[in-house]
C-alpha cells in the first residue's frame, strides 16, 4: 500500500521549486534574458578555483579503488580529524574526529539530528521566518513543528514567544544563522540568553533539550559582522554544517554534524545521529567530496559579488518605495509585500517577468523572499522591473 503521506510530498513541490520550474518555462518561452528569476538559492558565484584544481589532482594522482570507494558510515577518520583540527584553530571549541558524523549535505544533517532526538508526541520549535522543509524533517520524525512567530523588527529571536513555545515536549530548538530568508545574523547577546532560557527549561522539564544551528551560510557574511559559534554557549548543541554554499558546491551535497564535545549525553546522541543516518540511508557521504575537504577548509567562494548585488538591489528596491531590511547574511532579501497577501503580490510581479517567493511557507505572511546569488547584470536590468512594479503600489 503506498504511504499517502510521502505521495502528497512527492507530487507537492515546495513553492519554491514551483516558482523555479515556472521560471525553466518561462526561459524557453521568452529567452532567458528576459526572465528575472529571484526562486532559488543556487549559489550564482563558482567555487574556489582551488576545489578543482584539488579534484584534477586526487584524480591523476590517487588510487581510484581507494578514492572511490566506501568510507566509514560516519565519514573518512582522516577528513573527520582535519575538519576537528580546523574547528578548533578558528573557533576553539574542543573538537574531536568522534564528534563528527559526515552526511549528504544540510538535509541529511537536519533530518538525522532531529531523528535522533524527536520522536512521536514531541515538538521542535523553531523560529520564523524559517526553511520550510524543517516542517518535512521534523514530521517525518513523528514530532510536531512548534513556531515562534517572528519579530519583525530584525528577524532576530522573538524572546517573549519563545517562553510560550516552550513545554514538557520540547525535544529541540532550530536556529539558522544567518537566516534564509531574511539573512538575519542572531547576535551574541541572543545567543547568550537564549542559552540560559534553554538551560532553564532543561532543568524544569528534567531531560536534555538539544539545539540544532543550521549554518549553511556561516561564512556569507558581510560588513565585518561575526557568527557566534554556538557551542561555545550551550552544551547541548548540534551544528549542521554544509560546503554548498561556502564553496559553492550545492549539487555534492557535502556537509557534516558536529556534537558538541560537552553535550550531556554526548556518546548516545552521538550513536543516535549514527544510528538516524543508518536508518534513512545516509551512511557514507560521497567518499571524493569528503577527501576532497582537506583541501579546502577555511576557503570560501567570493563574497564580494554577493555583497555588490546585496548592495544594488537594497538600494534599488528601497528607491522604489519598497520596505524591506538589509540582510547581514546569506544571500537573500526578506520584503515587506505592498499588499496583505503576498502570493497575490508574486503573481501581479509575474507581469514584469519578477519572479519572487512569498513568505507564507516561511511563516511570515506578507513578506517575500528575493534570492539575490544571481548575476549582477540580472540584478540591474532587473530594477526597472521593479520600479514599475512599485508605481502599480503608488510606492
Amino acid at each position: 500500500m503506498i504511504v499517502k503521506k510521502m505521495q502528497a510530498l512527492g507530487e507537492k513541490r515546495s513553492v519554491i521549486r514551483e516558482i523555479f520550474e515556472y521560471g525553466n518555462a518561462r526561459r524557453k518561452e521568452i529567452g532567458a534574458e528576459n526572465v528575472f528569476d529571484f526562486s532559488l538559492g543556487n549559489p550564482s558565484v563558482p567555487a574556489p578555483d582551488a576545489v578543482g584544481e584539488a579534484l584534477i589532482k586526487m584524480l591523476q594522482e590517487s588510487d581510484s579503488v581507494s578514492l572511490h570507494g566506501y568510507t566509514s558510515a560516519p565519514g573518512d577518520l582522516g577528513v573527520r580529524a582535519s575538519i576537528a583540527e580546523y574547528l578548533n584553530k578558528t573557533y576553539n571549541v574542543g573538537a574531536k574526529p568522534s564528534d563528527l558524523y559526515m552526511t549528504v549535505g544540510a538535509a541529511a544533517s537536519l533530518s538525522a539530528c532531529l531523528s535522533a532526538v524527536a520522536g512521536a508526541g514531541e515538538e521542535v520549535v523553531v523560529f520564523a521566518p524559517f526553511f520550510p522543509e524543517y516542517r518535512v524533517f521534523t514530521e517525518q520524525t513523528g514530532a510536531s513543528l512548534r513556531i515562534v512567530p517572528a519579530d519583525e523588527t530584525n528577524f532576530e529571536i522573538n524572546f517573549d514567544a519563545l517562553a510560550d513555545a516552550l513545554s514538557e515536549k520540547t525535544a529541540a530548538v532550530i536556529i539558522n544563522s544567518p537566516n534564509n530568508p531574511s539573512g538575519a545574523v542572531i547576535s551574541e547577546a541572543s545567543i547568550i540568553r537564549l542559552a540560559e532560557i534553554l538551560s532553564a527549561a532543561e532543568e524544569k522539564y528534567g531531560h536534555v533539550i538539544y539545539l540544532i544551528a543550521d549554518e549553511p551560510y556561516r561564512e556569507l557574511v558581510y560588513d565585518d559582522i561575526a557568527v557566534p559559534y554556538v557551542t561555545k554557549y550551550y552544551d547541548d548543541t548540534l551544528v549542521c554544517y554544509s560546503f554548498s554554499k561556502s564553496l559553492s558546491l550545492p549539487g555534492e551535497r557535502i556537509g557534516y554534524v558536529l556534537v558538541s564535545p560537552t553535550a550531556k549525553e554526548h556518546d548516545a546522541v552521538y550513536a543516535a545521529i549514527c544510528g538516524a543516518g543508518r536508518a534513512l540511508g545516509y551512511v557514507c557521504a560521497p567518499s571524493l567530496f569528503q577527501k576532497l575537504l582537506p583541501h579546502c577548509l577555511g576557503m570560501v567562494s567570493d563574497l564580494a559579488t554577493y555583497k555588490l548585488n546585496r548592495d544594488l538591489l537594497y538600494e534599488g528596491l528601497s528607491s522604489s518605495g519598497f520596505t524591506l531590511k538589509k540582510p547581514d547574511g546569506a544571500f537573500y532579501l526578506f520584503m515587506k509585500s505592498p499588499e496583505a497577501d503576498a502570493n497575490a503580490f508574486c503573481e501581479r510581479a509575474k507581469k514584469y517577468e519578477l519572479l519572487l517567493v512569498p513568505g507564507d511557507d516561511f511563516a511570515c505572511p506578507g513578506y517575500v523572499r528575493i534570492a539575490y546569488c544571481v548575476t549582477t547584470e540580472q540584478i540591474r536590468r532587473s530594477l526597472p522591473a521593479f520600479a514599475a512594479l512599485a508605481k502599480e503600489y503608488s510606492l
